[in-house]
Order: structure tokens, then sequence, then C-alpha cells
């Protein structure tokens, strides 16, 4: 066979594909639509990782505050940087005052222009948000006039909250390297290459995977749309003198087209998208446009593979038809499916992955190549397991009612493209699956209890240099949602000024805040206490043991508190413990450790030691009252603008896992929107097809209520079997990434169920919203032929 006769079939398989009529057209029209969810996705896929790169350097581009301990001179072209971010209903706003010391100093990225004193140039989000009721409490926090925005290059999302502002007398609060520094050029000048963790890469490689296959299910079952139709259309070439080959050929044709189509379709869907993703956020996320820039490799791949998947599964699909003159031989009953064959591509799934079991994150990386090749072929081995399955199960149905009865009957006569349908959904129920029950055993690793006591306060501010604790107490209680406040002035003392001085810790508070501290025989303001860490009950000992003291508290012994803050140029002012000290036993405090070493009185200790402790204040929130987060940040602004108040959370968890985390819902997201609206488009494809019968048998008497069960159980079926392989295909898969990990074998059953019943979710909606198509189908006029 030449090449040229191959040319020739394909061609005329297009022309029948755009020419042959109304038919064609819907036809080529619904692959296209299939294909086109399918290439958009997997163009937006291929666009994320530049996305991340692209986010990554401009955060990168921007970097001031370094945290190093080398301190550059004041020159013509340095700036004083102070970070001033702060908080707004959970979410981060990256703040910074400016101060330019000479007229070269450097502008940030993004910015045309240094704000002066009293002005500030926010980014696009933040400024609609001020300038909103939303943002009315965020408003008194920056009063600031706002005289331009940032533009996109200093920038990490078209939803990032961001602002610099004018400032002056920085270098007077102290130039430390975290708090405010001083550069001359944006940009990390010594960026540290991180070592990548392999359960991370791990994590991300299986996310790939697991979000690409349902694509690659969904866009070969797409180009097998109208395949019955189309097979009555290539018998009639058969009665015009085609041969076998070549109406296989000429169907390849048409799959094509509907393919070509398709990639046009498609890569204006991701165009589309391309632009929406500049106005939403997900799960905190944003995007700028011209971050999803495709690979152009990627994107040729894309564009190469889908055409030629198109051809290759359509030549594959009609090895088993046998076309004739006067028919096509597919409603006689099939060959018997075989399985053994099938079983074979899960357990070489598992052969490729049983290499890496055990390794754990110590073991070095995992071997990418396996890894994808593994969940790739047993995700594989779901499509190629559930057609043998619906159709052993459905073979042995019977009785019922007349719709369960229509319902058996037709899965009975096409279980394979029922089981097509639902392969994607399995596809992507048993990778999330899988994937759930790898986070939530790896989650521990990533997460710490922080040990804060949240019952009792949610949120610590730091008293500013210059003001006093009871003042800045005092304005905080008075804050709208404030319930309460603990306030303390804490430092550490040494009892001499030598080498062989010890040290202790000294926290100067009230009797009522004290009293969180530790057990008290009776206090009264002038009372000092020394203060000791018992063992546990259990006898483990001092568990979260925080600074219990090394200093002999013994009356009128002189303590040395630091208060330089050059290390050069050590200087230090003292305090005299007095002749009566009263014993208490330390309690864990609201950060949840028990703090040992010297309580004290504000009457017992001397203005002059005030210089060496440093004021934190415990606020216990009225948790009713809405944004009373907000009014205490609002508050610690006013008091000191460069100080964002701690929230206190339980449970912290580490940045990148969260992200991968992020990423995997964001894409759980488009594959579900892709799997709804493929799987509707293919059930409108078969409605279509179905709809001389289901006019015929209405005609003959047949209820709708009957049919619309019918075409419900003939969805439900499927699906139900399609969740029960994917449940057990998931949970293998998932028993295995745990094990390659080092991690206990846990089920998330919670997790588990919820992937199922988002699956079935979505196939009772795609159900519901084919319904109405249904009805209009079901008239006895679609008996009319023209």
């Amino acid at each position: 066979m030449s090449l040229r006769q191959w040319w020739r079939d394909l061609a005329m398989g297009v022309r029948f594909a755009f020419a042959g009529g109304r038919e064609g057209w819907v036809r080529a029209l619904l692959t296209a639509v299939g294909v086109g969810l399918g290439v958009a996705l997997l163009l937006l896929t291929t666009a994320l990782p530049s996305a991340v790169a692209v986010r990554h350097q401009r955060e990168a581009d921007r970097t001031d505050i370094t945290y190093s301990d080398k301190i550059i001179p004041k020159a013509a072209d340095t700036l004083l940087v102070a970070s001033s971010g702060t908080t707004f209903r959970d979410t981060d706003i990256r703040g910074r005052e400016l101060e330019p010391e000479g007229p070269k100093a450097p502008l940030p990225p993004g910015v045309g222009k240094f704000p002066a004193v009293g002005e500030m140039v926010v980014s696009p989000a933040l400024k609609e948000l001020l300038d909103s009721s939303d943002g009315k409490l965020l408003r008194a926090r920056l009063p600031q006039r706002i005289v331009g925005t940032i533009g996109e290059s200093g920038l990490i999302g078209s939803a990032e909250l961001a602002y610099y502002r004018g400032a002056e007398g920085l270098a007077a609060q102290g130039i430390t390297g975290g708090r405010i520094t001083r550069i001359d050029r944006f940009g990390n000048p010594s960026p540290v290459q991180e070592r990548t963790d392999p359960v991370l890469v791990l994590l991300v490689l299986v996310v790939f995977v697991v979000l690409l296959m349902p694509v690659a299910v969904f866009i070969t079952a797409a180009v097998r749309f109208g395949g019955e139709r189309r097979d009555r259309r290539l018998a009639a070439l058969r009665l015009v003198g085609a041969d076998g080959r070549s109406t296989r050929r000429i169907a390849a044709g048409e799959a094509l087209a509907g393919a070509v189509l398709g990639l046009v379709l498609g890569t204006g869907f991701f165009l589309i998208t391309r632009q929406v993703a500049g106005s939403v956020e997900v799960f905190g996320e944003s995007v700028f446009p011209s971050y999803l820039d495709p690979s152009p490799l990627l994107a040729l791949l894309v564009g190469l593979a889908v055409p030629a998947a198109a051809v290759l599964v359509t030549l594959l699909a009609l090895r088993g038809v046998v076309i004739e003159p006067l028919g096509v031989v597919r409603t006689a009953k099939p060959s018997r499916r075989r399985l053994w064959w099938r079983l074979l591509l899960p357990l070489a799934g598992l052969g490729m992955l049983y290499p890496m079991v055990g390794q754990g994150r110590d073991g070095g990386d995992f071997n990418q190549y396996l890894v994808t090749g593994g969940v790739v072929l047993l995700l594989v081995g779901v499509t190629a397991l559930l057609p043998w399955i619906v159709e052993a199960v459905v073979a042995r149905l019977g009785a019922g009612g007349v719709s369960w009865q229509l319902a058996v009957r037709r899965l009975q006569l096409s279980s394979g493209t029922a089981a097509r349908m639902v392969n994607g959904i399995a596809v992507a129920v048993a990778g999330a699956i899988a994937l759930q029950m790898l986070f939530a055993g790896v989650e521990g690793d990533y997460s710490e209890d922080t040990g804060y006591d949240v019952s009792r306060a949610q949120m610590q501010v730091s008293v500013p240099e210059g003001r006093t604790l009871a003042a800045t107490a005092r304005q905080l209680a008075a804050t709208k949602g404030v319930q309460d406040v603990y306030a303390f002035d804490e430092g550490y003392a040494n009892d001499g000024q030598g080498d062989d001085a010890h040290f202790g810790r000294v926290t100067v508070a009230d009797c009522r805040s004290l009293r969180q501290v530790a057990e008290l025989p009776s206090c009264h303001d002038g009372d000092v206490f020394a203060s000791h860490v018992a063992p546990d009950a259990d006898g483990s000992g001092q568990h979260n043991a925080d600074g219990e003291s090394g200093v002999a508290a013994k009356p009128g012994k002189t303590l040395y508190f630091d208060t330089s803050e050059d290390p050069a140029k050590p200087t230090s002012v003292t305090w005299t413990l007095p002749k009566t000290l009263k014993q208490a036993r330390s309690i864990p405090d609201p950060t949840g450790y028990r703090r040992g070493g010297i309580l004290v009185t504000p009457g017992a200790f001397s203005a002059k030691a005030a210089a060496g402790v440093r004021g934190e204040i415990y606020v216990h929130l009225d948790e009713s009252m809405p944004d009373a987060r907000e009014y205490v940040r609002n508050t610690a602004a006013r008091i000191d603008p460069l100080e964002e108040p701690m929230t206190w959370v339980s449970v912290k968890r580490n940045d990148r896992f969260d992200t991968i985390r992020t990423g995997l819902f964001m894409g759980a997201v488009c594959v579900l929107a892709l799997i709804g609206a493929s799987l509707l488009v293919s059930q409108l494809e078969q409605l279509r097809e179905r709809k001389k019968l289901l006019s015929a048998l209405v005609a003959f008497g047949t209820r709708r209520r009957t049919l619309s069960l019918s075409v419900l159980w003939q969805t439900a079926i499927p699906i139900v079997l399609g969740l029960l392989l994917a449940l057990a295909v998931g949970l293998a898969l998932g028993v295995v990434l745990l094990r390659m990990t080092g991690t206990a074998v846990r089920v998330d059953w919670p997790s588990v169920l919820s992937m199922t019943g988002a699956g079935a979710a979505v196939v009772l909606v795609v159900t519901l919203l084919s319904l109405p198509p249904l009805l209009r189908l079901m008239r006895p006029d679609g008996l009319r032929t023209e």
C-alpha cells in the first residue's frame, strides 16, 4: 500500500467530515469539542512550569530583606527598606517602607517613582480592595494617599496584595538586616540552592500523571463519538466498491478532521482561559496571563500527538468490526473479552514501582521514569479492566422493571461504549484516592504542632522600644473584639560578668498574668517568685521547659541584663533580688512552654532594669465578633507600623508541601470541570444516536418516566462498577506510594470517600443536565425521515 493511497483515503475521510451534511458536521463538532477541552487542559498543564518559574523569578527579582548580618555603608545608590507587611482576613499583604538615601537609589521592580512620606503605590488588587466597602478596616491601617500602582514586573500574581510607601528616619530605628535593611540593588545577592526533598518531587510527579491521565482518556474517547452512525456510512462505501482497509482509513480521516478541529478549538479555549486566569484567584493563588506561556516543544508535542492518537485509536477500534456492503457486523454477540492481558498492565506498573519500596527520603531521589511509567500503567490498567468488568457484570443482570431491563439490554449490546464513558471518571478517582492517601500519610512530616494554647490567646503583639508595657496593654485591651490581654516583660539575666556566669529567665508581669505561667501561693504587687519546672505527671521529665533558671535565686543577689546592640561593646544594667523570695511551680504558659527562672511583679522591678527586658502581650479575642483580628492589627499598626501581630495557629505546615497540595486542588478543579463537560458531550452524542429508537419506544406507548429511568440506570451501573474499580486501584497505588516513602500505611477513609463521592456527584450533575435534551428527543415525530 502506497503512502499516496493512505493520504487519499485520509483526505476523503476529512471531506466526509466537513462535506457529509448535517450528520458529518454534528459528529465532527462533537469530536472537536471533546478533543478541544482536553487540548486546552493539556496546553494549560504545559504552561504551568513556565508560570511557576516566572513567579519564582519575580519573587527573586524583588528580594530586599535578606536577613544578612553584613550592613553596607550609606551611599548615593543605597536605599533603606523596612518590612511592614500585614494580614487582612487570612490574606497576606506584602508591604515595604522605602527611604532613598541618594539620587541613584534603586527602584523596586514595577515602580516608576519613589512614593513620598504619606504616599504609597499599591498593586491593582490592593487598590480595588481599599476602594471597596470591604476594605474599610484595612484602609484605617493603610491611610496613605495612593499615588500609583505596581506594574506586573513587581508582582507574582494578578490578585497579589502589595504596597510600597514612603518613609523617613528608618536609620534611627536601627538597621538590623531583618526588620530594616540597607540595599544598593533589588534581588538576592547570594541565592542558596536548597536540596530538593525526594518525597516532594515524588508528589509533583504523581500529581502531574494523575491530572493528565483523565485528559488523555477523554481525548481518546472523544475521537470515537458517533461510532455507530459512522460505521453505517462506511458500509455504504463498501457497497460502492471500497475495500475494508480503505474504509478504515477513511474512518481515521474523519477522526483526524475532528481532532484537528479540536486542536483549533482547544487553542481557542486555552487563550480564553489564559485571559480569564488573570482575573481569578484559585486557593489563594493567581497568575498574570503572560505567565501561562506553554513550552514550544511541549505544545508541538500536543499538536502532533492528538491527531496521531485520533488515527491510531480509530484504527484499533475498527479491528474487531466487520464492515460489509450490507451492514456492520457489530450487533452480533461479540467475542468474550480476555482478562489475562488486562491484568498485565497494573502488574507491570506495580513491578516498576516495587524496586523503590522502602526507599524513603534518605535513599536518594526516586527514579522519575519508573515512577511515571508505573503510575501510568496502573491507571491505564483501570481503562483496560473496566470494559471486562462491565461486560462480565451486565451479562449476569436480568430480572427487574421495564426501565431496568431496557438499561441492562442496552448495556449488554454495547458495554464497551458505556465503559468508555466512565473510564475518565474511574481514572481520575483512582489517582485522586492514591494522592489523598499519600498526602495524608506524609502530612505529619511537613507539619508540626506549634504548642500554642489557642483557647487562652489567639494573637501576640510585641511592644516596640520607647513604649511601656502597661500603656500598650491598656491600648490593646480597649480594642474592639478583645476580651483579655496578658502582658509580660521578658529577658535573660546573668549572675555575673565572667565566662563562668549563669543565666536565667526573668519575667515581669502583674499577678493576673503571672498566674498564666505559674501556680502562685499568693501574689501582691512587689512580690518576686523563684519558679521551678516540675516533672510531668508521668515522670518523664521537664517537657517543653523553656528557660529554666541556671541562676541560683538567692535574696540580695545582683543580676546583670545585657543591653548592648554591638557585641564588641558590651553594656548592661543591674537589678538586685529582694530579701524575700516566694516559691512558685511552673505550668504551661499560653505558648505551650513552662518557663522557669524568676517571676517579678512590676512593683519589685527597678525602672533602670527595664531596659533589659522586652514586652510581649498575648491577646485573647472574642471569636464571636467578626473581624476581631483586624481591629487588633489596626491598633498594633498605630502602636508601631513595622510590627505585625503574630496570629497563633495550633499546626504549622511546610510551605512547599502546601503549594503542591494547592496545585493539586487547582488541577483537580480543572480536571473535574473537563470530566463533567466531556461526559455531558458524550451523553448527548449517545442520546442523539438513539433518537429514532427512543421515538419508536414512545410511539409504542412507553412512558417517558420509564425511558428517563433507563438512561439513569445505564449511567449508574457502569459508574458504580467504575468507582469500585477506582477504589481498589487507588488504594493499591496509595499503599505502594506510602511504602515507597517509608511511611506507615494508613487509609484516610474520609478523603477516600469524598473523592469517590465527588466522582459520583459529577456523573449525577451530568445526568440531570442531559434530561432536558432527552425529553425533547422522546417525541414520535423523531421517526420522520427525509
